[in-house]
């Protein structure tokens, strides 16, 4: 009979007192020859690669410390700077145990009890819930609402979701519908249920706390929400709606509300198509007896990643739900709350970033290989340089948007403020979830083998990484939405982004180690301008195809102006300078570099068909694939 003795916690190799199963028997008869082999078991010991530790995730943050004391009032970051110290070693300890429990016990589907009645439950572990209490007494939603630093709390809040995120076992993603539907409600400002629903999700009492779900996706699914919606709503004599239609994604579908999209029926039995038909929906999937109110649990998504989450496939087979918006308004009412889960797609990009940086970091002081540790391998520091940088970039990306949020929700926005709150949102999501894929994929080579194992809770976290360029729009989605925002505004957007670029440069002006860095920024503005100016004047085809690089000239010079603004503090350090100047090496105008470079126009299209589709059976006979020579 073997031996059965659990295992050491991850794969890190820690110190086995004894060997699992037969191999004690093993190392017991060994004789002491046998010891004095390094390879024998008996002489086998402490492994030799060790774990990487995390402390205290905000007293290890230079960046995120001095960009809330240089941009917060004194006394503002007195006080939150006290909180932050105290939660950073939580999420270190307490809350990184419990995401660990939620990855290793996802949630599970029970559509039947013992007597065949159809029930329909989620089943989460203790752990999920834990950290639904934790959100509620940390105010990881409602310091955004109570506002007690007006246009600061948003940065505040900001800044401590970055910190829980990587730790939090994806449950920043239930937290993200949940802000965007407290926003929509409190925009709305709706009477009964729907109204009540507020303060459930802005509280900081666990018991009385609620978290919302998203429903918006259907089966022809993705963006395109004005095509692919089919859900019918009709209207009841006491003036709520039964909701008749199948969801193909459910965000948070253990929520104990959700926010939903679909057209009302009238008289005639006909809906509006397209766009206005479309209205939002507030509704529970159960009711007050606990009951399943009107749903069907298809089935649970199996995922690539973010397994810890309820995605499920639901069938709504009237349920009851409350009108949120005016009708045919669903929309425009939801575009608070995309701008909202927007962020936190972002700030969950750089929280994972951030996390396998700090990792790689400390790992290569452990690592020994060729005769020296990893942190004195000069190609291996560069190489953790040049992911540093990308994500000091993203942060500083990500907590502006937070404070532009702020000044928006409090009635302080200029018009300046409120075009780049409409730009930069698309265009942080989109450009933090490219990033983070790079950078943890990077970040996992750091650890060699013990990268791609499961156990070490490395390659969780690319799989999870993965979802944020997909989540809350593609990146092409994104790329067309920031060309639409450019087009509509008639100029208004990109002279407030041209301008605001040139204020924070101007903060540093007399800065002479930042002046060429300054000067490569001023130049990619002035390429920049020209190519949206030619874009915004030809209205062809190729614009579609120049969106992408658009949105990532645009992230790559902001974010060159935040270093930029941030290197010029006065208590700036030497590496806040040399990562603004490792970040304005690298091309910041892409789209003006392609462009010149022939990559777009109508035979780039031709060329680009032509290319994608030659072996394939679909391009045979048809006309117009031909490349043009």
């Amino acid at each position: 009979m073997l031996f059965r003795q659990a295992r050491p916690p991850l794969g890190w190799g820690l110190r086995r007192p004894q060997a699992w199963g037969p191999r004690r028997y093993m190392q017991q008869r060994s004789s002491p020859q046998e010891a004095d082999i390094p390879s024998a078991r008996a002489g086998l010991g402490t492994f030799f690669q060790g774990q990487p530790s995390l402390g205290n995730q905000y007293s290890e943050d230079a960046l995120l410390r001095g960009s809330l004391k240089r941009q917060l009032p004194t006394q503002v970051f007195a006080e939150v700077n006290q909180d932050l110290q105290r939660f950073g070693a939580r999420v270190s300890d307490e809350i990184l145990s419990l995401g660990q429990e939620c990855e290793a016990k996802p949630p599970r589907l029970k559509q039947f009890d013992g007597w065949g009645q159809h029930v329909d439950h989620i089943l989460t572990c203790s752990a999920w819930k834990k950290l639904k209490g934790i959100s509620a007494e940390e105010g990881l939603i409602a310091i955004g609402y109570e506002r007690k630093y007006s246009s600061w709390s948003r940065m505040y809040q900001v800044a401590k979701l970055f910190l829980f995120s990587p730790s939090s076992g994806m449950f920043i993603c239930p937290l993200a519908m949940t802000d965007g539907a407290a926003r929509v409600l409190e925009v709305m400002n709706p009477s009964g249920a729907a109204g009540e629903a507020f303060g459930h999700l802005t509280s900081r009492d666990p018991k009385h706390f609620w978290t919302s779900g998203q429903w918006m996706t259907e089966r022809k699914g993705g963006s395109d929400v004005a095509h692919g919606t089919e859900t019918v709503a009709l209207k009841q004599e006491d003036g709520t709606y039964k909701l008749f239609g199948l969801k193909w994604f459910t965000s948070s579908t253990d929520a104990d509300m959700t926010l939903a999209l679909a057209r009302i029926r009238d008289a005639q039995g006909s809906v509006t198509k397209g766009t206005r038909g479309l209205s939002l929906f507030f509704l529970k999937p159960q009711d007050e007896q606990g009951q399943v109110n009107g749903l069907e649990v298809q089935r649970l998504k199996e995922k690539l990643g973010t397994r810890q989450l309820a995605t499920a496939e639901l069938l709504l087979d009237g349920a009851r739900a409350h009108l949120v918006s005016q009708e045919g308004r669903g929309v425009a009412t939801i575009a608070n709350m995309l701008t909202i889960t927007r962020i936190y797609n972002a700030v969950c990009a750089v929280g994972f970033m951030r996390r396998v940086v700090t990792m790689a970091r400390e790992y290569a002081t452990k690592r020994f290989a060729f005769g020296k540790f990893l942190k004195d391998h000069p190609l291996h520091t560069h190489i953790l340089a040049r992911m540093e940088v990308q994500t000091r970039g993203g942060f500083l990306l990500v907590m502006e948007v937070g404070r532009l949020l702020g000044l928006k929700e409090t009635n302080l926005a200029s018009a300046q403020d409120s075009h780049l709150l409409r730009l930069l949102a698309s265009v942080t999501k989109l450009y933090t979830g490219k990033q983070a894929m790079a950078v943890v994929s990077e970040g996992l080579e750091c650890f060699g083998g013990q990268g791609y194992m499961e156990d070490t809770s490395l390659a969780g976290i690319l799989r999870d990484t993965q979802v944020l360029t997909i989540w809350e729009g593609t990146t092409n989605i994104l790329a067309l939405d920031t060309l639409y925002v450019l087009a509509k505004s008639q100029g208004q957007v990109m002279q407030a982004f041209s301008a605001s670029v040139q204020e924070k440069v101007a903060s540093a002006s007399n800065h002479s180690e930042l002046a060429p860095s300054i000067q490569c920024l001023r130049d990619a503005l002035r390429r920049l301008a020209w190519q949206v100016e030619r874009l915004l004047a030809q209205g062809s085809t190729s614009m579609e195809m120049e969106a992408r690089a658009l949105a990532y000239t645009l992230a790559r010079i902001y974010i060159g102006a935040l270093l930029i603004e941030h290197a010029a503090w006065a208590e700036a350090s030497p590496s806040d300078v040399y990562a603004s100047q490792r970040w304005c090496e690298q091309d910041l105008c892409p789209l003006d570099t392609a462009q010149r470079a022939g990559c777009y126009g109508a035979a780039a299209v031709c060329r680009d068909i032509a290319l994608v589709y030659e072996a394939s059976p679909t391009s045979k006979g048809k006309e117009g694939t031909q490349a043009p020579r």
